[in-house]
């Protein structure tokens, strides 16, 4: 897979403490763990493991995923085997990085999330930067923002990561054709708040991100 084409902003990965920092058993991953995220999160979007990789990642799911239940932020590796995971967690967010959707980008602090770019001259403006910028509540700005996915029901909606803001529809050109709507009602609501500047990259947002069939 070379390009998502259905995403969420947001954190993509369990939140984890800072190397050196004070561990939060249940509430946040240890390093290892987040890096061990990082690594199955790529893997999940299609990267590819070298065999080296694998037998690694397969070592640590021994230490870090025991069988047994056991609360998260608590495991650990040793010292070597815990710099190779991290060094293989830095490859896979780097090749994360290279497939951000236009418009967006993939950023590591204690998770990895997927962030708008909030650069208005660029080529590709998301629309949840221009809803981040403006600041200002906007009731379009929740649909307008959607991506469309097929249920497995067979059905089409129009929504985020978690929730459905349309739908069902029976095709996905018409789950499509509310975001547009929707779409449309933002640039009114941004002109008629005074956002001109926001309204006028209308002609540069980024396609509705559909789910392929």
């Amino acid at each position: 897979m070379t390009a998502l084409t259905r995403w969420h902003v947001g954190p993509w990965t369990t939140r984890g403490t800072a190397a050196g920092a004070a561990f939060e058993p249940g509430r946040k991953r240890t390093p290892d763990e987040l890096n061990f995220d990082i690594v199955g999160l790529s893997r999940i979007v299609g990267r590819r493991q070298t065999l080296p990789e694998e037998m690694l990642v397969r070592r640590c799911q021994a230490a870090l995923r025991p069988t047994d239940p056991r609360v998260c932020g608590v495991q650990t590796l040793d010292p070597e085997m815990s710099a190779e995971l991290a060094a293989v967690a830095a490859r896979a967010f780097s090749w994360l990085e290279e497939r951000a959707p236009a418009g967006y980008q993939f950023v590591h602090t204690d998770a990895v999330e997927l962030q708008p770019l909030l650069d208005l001259s660029a080529d590709v403006v998301a629309v949840d930067a221009v809803v981040q910028l403006a600041d200002i509540l906007l009731p379009a700005a929740r649909l307008a923002t959607s991506h469309v996915r097929r249920s497995p029901a067979g059905a089409w909606y129009a929504g985020d990561a978690t929730c459905n803001w349309s739908g069902p529809h029976p095709t996905p050109d018409e789950a499509v054709a509310a975001v547009d709507t929707a779409r449309t009602q933002l640039i009114n609501q941004l002109t008629t708040a005074g956002r001109e500047d926001l309204a006028r990259t209308s002609r540069r947002w980024a396609p509705i991100p559909v789910e392929p069939t």
